[in-house]
């Protein structure tokens, strides 16, 4: 990748106004294999510049013709849709099968429904003698995290230029290489110059000189609820909108006329899947007290059919943390939910058997979890799921709500009906019901620290856009 130590700004690359290098390490060998370039506050300057002088034109484009660049784009990410695979695998440690079906998916698939959505987005719509308009927010700064890149990046980028906004893109430092291959195929799709720029660097030197820029008009964020704070406090300085997705302690509720087996299973693989590093991952498994030895030993079982191992070997289904920093947080919390009494059911401390290089971690299940231990508060961001007890159904779903977070919640049972008169009452952004398949025109935020602002589909193209009442219109 020969754009890894050069900005995107203008419709150009360029090497940073003050050298600065930062080395990316593969975690499945802890070997850097790529360098990049860090940004300061000139490069920020120059890019939001840049996007500022494209906005007019962009944000008087027709929408037809917004439309047809996105698909530009989406041709050619398919086209070199294996390399997007391989870089995410190779950065952030996911095995090769999860980021060709998962990973490298979401970029495509959320700009395939953003482009179904602008296709049908109400951007105007009369309500008696006022005409209602929807338009373009502005300048808009995108912090994305290291955990889903694609999945992120597109969820804001897209829906934001399909609205006319320019865009200022700042990818994680940590799995940065996803994010300079995808300005490539911005390059190629020949968006006009401006309208999207990256610039790479840490949430410190970049991140936070974005979300206290003056001529930027709103910043979309996904990270940690603490990094969220800090952008949402720097960017009140200016006024400006912030859209935020933030952590999650989601709750999976097993109700008694669930399948147990099928249930726990799933559950405990879906902590599984990237390695635990999901922001809505069900890691508070709720079921009858009476099934807890039951449930600790299905859910041990299904986590001994994991497969760690190299990212690059297609049978593997588990590969390591992102980073050195991420390992030591997941064993510190696992060494705390043993300290405070919680039954070890498998997994644990250390690396597994035959993995002594790499940030590789045993896949956890913890039972007789009691709501105040820390495991059942913390967001882990590991393969570590945490199991419930709770006596009847009003209890299960106050121990589900007794979490400062609220992006997603699961809720297993046989009586459909019964499933859904429990999601009414879980105060959380998502509830999925019984395993359902992706939905990628759902709305995805959440509610309380989870963050504010809703993406996915025609719930993006809302949060980058204004309204406008232009009263008399009639």
């Amino acid at each position: 990748m020969t754009n890894a130590q050069n900005f995107y700004i203008d419709g150009a690359w360029v090497p940073p106004a003050v050298p600065a290098e930062l080395e990316v390490i593969n975690p499945a060998t802890e070997q850097p294999y790529a360098k990049i370039s860090l940004g300061a506050e000139a490069d920020v300057n120059r890019a939001v510049a840049a996007a500022r002088a494209a906005f007019a034109g962009w944000a008087a484009t027709p929408v037809t013709e917004r439309i047809a660049a996105a698909k530009r784009l989406l041709a050619v990410y398919n086209a070199r849709y294996e390399e997007m695979a391989q870089a995410i695998s190779l950065e952030m440690g996911a095995p090769i099968t999860w980021a060709r079906e998962a990973q490298a998916f979401a970029g495509s698939g959320h700009l395939e429904a953003a482009i179904a959505a602008a296709e049908t987005f109400e951007w105007e719509a009369p309500r008696g003698t006022t005409m209602i308009l929807r338009e373009p927010v502005g300048v808009c700064g995108l912090i994305t995290p290291w955990n889903w890149p694609m999945n992120q990046i597109m969820c804001k980028v897209a829906p934001a230029l399909l609205a006319g906004c320019t865009v200022v893109l700042k990818p994680s430092e940590i799995a940065p290489m996803s994010g300079v291959l995808f300005a490539e195929f911005i390059d190629m799709a020949g968006f006009p110059k401006g309208v999207f720029n990256l610039v790479n660097g840490t949430g410190t030197d970049v991140g936070q000189v974005m979300s206290g820029h003056p001529d930027i008009d709103m910043v979309s964020f996904t990270g940690s609820t603490r990094a969220g704070i800090s952008v949402a406090r720097t960017a009140a300085e200016t006024v400006k909108r912030v859209a935020q997705e933030l952590g999650g302690k989601s709750p999976n509720i097993i109700l008694p006329d669930a399948d147990l087996e099928k249930a726990v299973t799933e559950g405990t693989l879906a902590v599984m899947n990237n390695t635990g590093q999901s922001c809505d991952a069900p890691t508070r498994m709720l079921v009858p007290a009476e099934c807890m030895e039951q449930a600790m030993a299905i859910a041990r079982a299904a986590a001994e059919t994991v497969v760690v191992g190299d990212p690059a070997n297609e049978a593997t289904t588990m590969g390591p943390l992102v980073s050195a920093l991420q390992f030591d947080k997941v064993q510190r919390l696992i060494e705390t939910g043993i300290s405070e009494g919680a039954t070890l059911a498998t997994g644990g401390l250390g690396k597994p058997e035959g993995h002594d290089i790499g940030y590789f971690v045993k896949p956890t299940v913890f039972g007789d979890v009691s709501s105040e231990m820390t495991i059942a508060r913390e967001e882990i961001f590991g393969p570590v799921l945490s199991i419930l007890s709770y006596t009847n159904q009003d209890e299960a779903i106050a121990i589900a709500n007794d979490t400062v977070y609220g992006l997603a919640a699961y809720v297993q049972s046989g009586d459909l009906d019964r499933a859904r008169g429990v999601a009414r009452q879980l105060r959380a952004g998502s509830v999925y019901l019984n395993g359902p398949d992706w939905d990628l025109f759902a709305p995805f935020g959440g509610y309380k620290q989870s963050g504010n602002g809703r993406e996915y589909a025609d719930w993006g193209l809302h949060d980058f856009t204004e309204i406008k009442g232009v009263v008399g219109w009639d």
